[in-house]
């Protein structure tokens, strides 16, 4: 059984190839902002450090309606010292836009993340964007992207990809570049007829895997991810399979769906839907909560193992304490440790010394702020 009224989709793109800016459009023109509302540019981008160098570290949920059709949108980042946040999420989603840019063409940076997505069989739609910039060459890029598909071992289903010309900045999509546009009609189009409704079982006992974790000072952790099948309701008592195998139980204390960019809090949801979850303190990426009389584990992709490290220590040097607000080792300990309770690609460790503390990290580690 399908959830016809739901489409779960993830957009995989290079840095600055304008895949935020597509969001940003996507939410505008279905209605999500008032008419009056002051809306800033990049919408998506909300943590500290993505505002400061315009790129996208970490994954997020928003959705826009089409019709009476809700896409929920996750939007993930296209650096490459970032792909941690991508991987995990892909198991949400039936399909893929892979926004490139029609100057540029399809860079290493995406590879990796469409091989994985190409290998979970998602439905893949690619966008080529920036049609209106000098020296766009769209059918070209189009040629190039065939090249990738075929290069990533591509099925037929998949090499045989929709193709949508859009300008993100102007707000226009076209299916071909001779068409008049001013608008992405075409684009929610063809993300609601050509990407699956998510297959699920609405009448099954409840079964969700945990693809992303988020934390709120108020509620502690908070486990995303889509119910594979049955209703999820406030209060209902449920069992959680660990990734050994155990079977620990919990209940929901509260819920969430995404409309917008807004996290509203609801009492129910329908297997398809993309959800948040709290009150289960411990509760762990790979994870599923499931039916509390009928445990059933579902399978996980793994996740990336850090690749770097670095030794995080106080400030010894001739201009310690000239500036700065948080620099003794409790400060940098309790920010490090704050940060595991979301990022889940990141290890922290103490060491011998109570000054130092060894990070390990997928990306480059100088992005963690202390102060």
């Amino acid at each position: 059984m399908n959830n016809e009224k739901i489409r779960n989709i993830a957009i995989i793109a290079h840095v600055d190839h304008g895949k935020t800016t597509l969001v940003d459009a996507l939410l505008k023109q279905s209605h999500v902002f008032r008419e009056n509302e002051q809306v800033a540019e990049r919408v998506m981008d909300s943590n500290d450090i993505e505002k400061e160098r315009g790129i996208t570290i970490l994954s997020k949920n928003t959705s826009v309606m089409y019709k009476d059709i809700k896409i929920n949108i996750v939007d993930t980042p296209g650096h490459a010292d970032f792909g941690g946040e991508v991987e995990r999420v892909l198991k949400t989603v039936d399909g893929v836009l892979l926004l490139v840019d029609a100057f540029e063409g399809p860079m290493p940076q995406t590879r990796e993340v469409l091989k994985k997505s190409l290998a979970l069989n998602l439905k893949p739609i690619v966008v080529i964007n920036k049609i209106d910039r000098p020296g766009a060459n769209p059918e070209k890029v189009v040629d190039q992207v065939i090249e990738l598909f075929i290069e990533l071992d591509a099925n037929d289903d998949q090499l045989d990809f929709p193709v949508v010309y859009a300008s993100a900045k102007q707000g226009i999509g076209k299916l071909n570049l001779n068409d008049e546009s001013t608008d992405l009609n075409c684009l929610f189009e063809t993300i609601v007829n050509e990407i699956n409704p998510p297959a699920c079982d609405i009448d099954g006992t409840m079964q969700m895997l945990v693809s992303n974790i988020d934390y709120d000072d108020y509620v502690g952790r908070i486990a995303v991810g889509r119910v594979e099948r049955g209703t999820v309701k406030v209060g209902m008592p449920v069992s959680i399979c660990k990734k050994d195998d155990k079977v620990t139980n919990g209940r929901i204390a509260k819920l969430y769906t995404h409309v917008g960019l807004k996290k509203v809090e609801v009492e129910e949801v329908q297997a398809g839907d993309i959800i948040e979850i709290s009150g289960i303190p411990d509760i762990n990426i790979g994870e599923t909560v499931c039916d509390y009389e009928h445990p059933e584990k579902i399978d996980f992709v793994d996740i990336d193992e850090p690749t770097v490290s670095m030794t995080f220590s106080v400030n010894n040097g001739p201009f310690a304490g000239k500036e700065g607000q948080f620099i003794t080792s409790r400060h940098i300990r309790d920010r490090l440790f704050k940060e595991l309770e979301r990022n889940v690609s990141l290890r922290v460790k103490e060491t011998d010394s109570p000054d130092s503390f060894e990070v390990s990290r997928t990306w480059r580690i100088t992005s963690i702020y202390i102060n």
